[in-house]
This record gives C-alpha cells, sequence and structure tokens, in this order.
C-alpha cells in the first residue's frame, strides 16, 4: 500500500481504497489533488475531477481484458512481439519515435534513448498543438509565471485564441478567473477577464469584456496593440481589416496597461491559423512590451497532460524541444524537415513507433495512410485502428492511473504521479528500456 492511499469499508465488506491528491492527465492543467476511490482494482470515482477529468479516468481501468501484445492483428507473447517490434526499428533506414503526451516524462526519457539507438527522429504532440509557440519563443524570448503566480497575483487576464471553459474546465477555478489569491483574496470579483477569439464561446460569455476579431487577423491586431502602446499613429481604415476599431483595440490595451500584474493565455487558436509561430511571437513581444508599465508574463494553454514534458525531455536531452533528428549521431532541429507530419507525408520515414494515447486522431489523412503502409509499432493502454493496422502493438499501464512517474503541469512544474490501480502490464517506460536493450542487441 503507496503512502498515499489508504482503505475505507464500506457495506458487504467490500473494500475501497482512496489515493489522495492523485494527478490528472486529461488536459495541461494536469490537477493534482483528485481524490481516487477504487474498488476491485477499478476506478469508482474520481472526487473534484472535472468532467474531462472523471471521464478520464472512469475510462482507464487496470486493462486485464486488453491483449499484453498483437503481432500482425495476433495474439502473441510479450517477449515474441518485443523482439519483433525491435527488428523492425532496427531494421529502418530513418526510423520515427512520435506521440508521448499522455505518457510520463520517464517514458519520454527512454523513448529519445531509444530514438538515439536506432538513429531516427522523435517528436512530441507539441508539434500538432504548440510547436509553434517553441519556435516563437526561440525567436523573441518568453516573460512567463507559475500557475500559483498568476493564481495569487493577476488581477487582469487575457484569453486569447483559446476556450479554456470547455478545453480546460478546472482552470478558472483552481488558477485564473475565480480562484482567491493571496493578492487577489477576493477571487472574480478582484480580477477583469478579457477575452479575443473570432467567434462566442463559452469563454466570452464568462468575460467582462469580449473581443470579436476576424479569422487569420490575430498578428495583425497584435501588431496594432504594439503599435498603439509605442504611441504610433493608426489608420483606421488599416485597422478595419482585424474586425475591430482602433477605439476598442486601445479599450483592450488599456485593461491591460492598468493592471497590476497581467497574464495573458495563448491557446491554439492562435498556433493552429494563419501566421502560426509569428502569432506567438507577437503575443511574446507585447508581454515584453507591457513590462515597461506594468508586470506581465504569458502562458501557452497546453492540451496534453503531459505534453509539457515532452518539451522539456527533449530540450534537455537534445537541446530542441520539437523536430529533433538524432541519425547523425549528434542532435539536431529542423522544425518542418524532421517534423513527424511532414516526415510522413514525404515518405521519409521507414518505420514508426508511437507512443501514447490515440496520438493520431489529430494527424492529417496522409501521414495516416503513410503509417498504414510502413512497418508501425504502437505503444499504447489498448488497442485502437492504428494498433489493429500495426506490425506490432505493445500494452503499456496508463501513465498516472496504473504506472507512476512524473508529469508536468503547462507551467512547467513537474508533478509526482499517484497510482491507483495495479495493472498487469508493464509501464512504457518498461518497455521502451526492453526494446532499446533489444534493438542494441
Amino acid at each position: 500500500m503507496s503512502l498515499w492511499s489508504f482503505p475505507l469499508f464500506k457495506k458487504g465488506h467490500m473494500t475501497e481504497t482512496v489515493v489522495r491528491n492523485a494527478v490528472c492527465l486529461a488536459c495541461g492543467c494536469v490537477c493534482d489533488d483528485i481524490d481516487v476511490h477504487t474498488a476491485a482494482n477499478r476506478v469508482a470515482r474520481a472526487e473534484r475531477a472535472c468532467e474531462l477529468g472523471a471521464a478520464w479516468f472512469a475510462a482507464h481501468d487496470s486493462h486485464v481484458a486488453q491483449p499484453t501484445a498483437l503481432v500482425d492483428g495476433a495474439p502473441a507473447p510479450l517477449e515474441d512481439a518485443l523482439r519483433v517490434a525491435a527488428q523492425h526499428l532496427r531494421a529502418a533506414h530513418f526510423p520515427l519515435v512520435f506521440g508521448l503526451g499522455q505518457a510520463s516524462t520517464e517514458a519520454q526519457r527512454a523513448a529519445v534513448a531509444l530514438a538515439e539507438t536506432i538513429g531516427g527522429a522523435i517528436e512530441g504532440h507539441t508539434a500538432l498543438t504548440h510547436g509553434p509557440t517553441r519556435i516563437a519563443a526561440q525567436l523573441v524570448g518568453e516573460v512567463g509565471a507559475s500557475l500559483g503566480e498568476v493564481r495569487n497575483r493577476a488581477d487582469v487576464l487575457l484569453f486569447w485564441g483559446t476556450n479554456p471553459a470547455e478545453s480546460h474546465p478546472r482552470h478558472f477555478e483552481r488558477y485564473s478567473a475565480d480562484a482567491v489569491g493571496k493578492f487577489v483574496p477576493n477571487g472574480r470579483a478582484g480580477r477583469t477577464v478579457l477575452a479575443v477569439d473570432v467567434r462566442e464561446t463559452p469563454t466570452t460569455a464568462a468575460s467582462d469584456h469580449a473581443f470579436l476579431i476576424r479569422p487569420n487577423s490575430d498578428f495583425e491586431a497584435l501588431t496594432v496593440l504594439r503599435a498603439l502602446l509605442r504611441g504610433a499613429p493608426m489608420r483606421a481604415s488599416a485597422v478595419a481589416e482585424t474586425g475591430l476599431s482602433v477605439e476598442r483595440l486601445r479599450e483592450l490595451l488599456e485593461h491591460l496597461k492598468r493592471a497590476r500584474y497581467a497574464a495573458v493565455f495563448l491557446g491554439t487558436g492562435l498556433t493552429g491559423t494563419r501566421g502560426k509561430h509569428m502569432n506567438a511571437a507577437a503575443v511574446f513581444q507585447l508581454v515584453a512590451d507591457l513590462n515597461a508599465v506594468t508586470k506581465c508574463v504569458a502562458l501557452p494553454m497546453r492540451d496534453h497532460g503531459n505534453e509539457m514534458g515532452t518539451d522539456q525531455v527533449l530540450s534537455w536531452t537534445g537541446g530542441h524541444p520539437l523536430a529533433l533528428d538524432l541519425s547523425k549521431g549528434t542532435p539536431r532541429s529542423f522544425p518542418g524537415e524532421f517534423s513527424a507530419v511532414d516526415l510522413l507525408r514525404r515518405g521519409d520515414v521507414d518505420a514508426a513507433l508511437i507512443v501514447g494515447d490515440a496520438p493520431w486522431a489529430p494527424l492529417p489523412r496522409p501521414a495516416v495512410e503513410r503509417l498504414k503502409r510502413i512497418p508501425t509499432v504502437v505503444i499504447d493502454s489498448r488497442v485502437g485502428p492504428l494498433s489493429r493496422a500495426a506490425k506490432v502493438h505493445l500494452t503499456a499501464a496508463v501513465a498516472g492511473i496504473s504506472s507512476g512517474g512524473t508529469a508536468y503541469r503547462m507551467d512547467r512544474v513537474p508533478l509526482a504521479l499517484r497510482p491507483a490501480l495495479v495493472s498487469p502490464h508493464p509501464s512504457a517506460e518498461t518497455v521502451l528500456e526492453r526494446l532499446r536493450a533489444l534493438a542494441v542487441g
């Protein structure tokens, strides 16, 4: 029994175990205050979890019914499947390792070691969500903070291109709009919430002031804000391209300037539209400029549970957070050239290892079709569509539910995972380490 769990005795002599302060990897908030109740090695309920978190915990049992491994779609012993998977990866001229957004930091580190051993490229979910944000930070820098600092100090919050009311349901409650902080003791009453988006959302409805811009005009609107901050004259006809008037953009800027502490949260509505990394760079530059008149920080709204962990691991092992090529003996990064989607669409890779919980869902169809045509190994907690089409599927325990380790919150704060269940399957870290040992041989 772990130090953070204890049994409760229920009617009928059934023992229910409670794991206190478990960590949820349903989204980038990585809430670490969940009390997970389990009975008969299944999750009975997850107290304080949001609807996304409750569904995530409920969807992952101990996976007793899942096959240990599949080879060409047929059940196989784990040792045989590992040997076949290692053969495919070792024989490849240029393999790809991809996914990792729901894996533990320890598994991500093992994946980098394997990619180096087999001489391939590696990339995480970041490329599909906040890859442009990481490129922007490398170009112009980034003024950041922890979510705890935002909770305790920020009196003005700006959500740009993100809808946390739906995508990160506890963000308002724990870290931002509704949270009671040390220097914001009145919670929501002590904060001004701003939202910029291309349409009305639950987040714009919950904000004090919503600014609806035209699609694909984020960079222009941000550039106008920077110009207004510097006192540059603006032509109304040019600003109208954003869908907002000069007066409305000046109103937005004044809210930020009057803040004691402002926090700007940017989402994939910025990074996934025209401009991509230049949109994120414009946010970082605006935030840096605002620090001449007030305190202001920027935080990307990460989606996958340990997506930030992938960035951290790739950065400290290979020097770059995405598009990392390890085939030449020394790490090199070239977004576009070694990005997973581009490698797959061009047909540059001849084998692939996918690690994680359905990471192929947002991949474009040409990339998915390429995965189905090359030897693909999947490490996942369950058998999905790609697993059935893959050469080898290896079932792994679920990080945070049936295996431990570490995960990074969206603000780069590492948290220890507290598994509530016991899985008959090995952790993804163990599977990756065994694959590497076989690949070396």
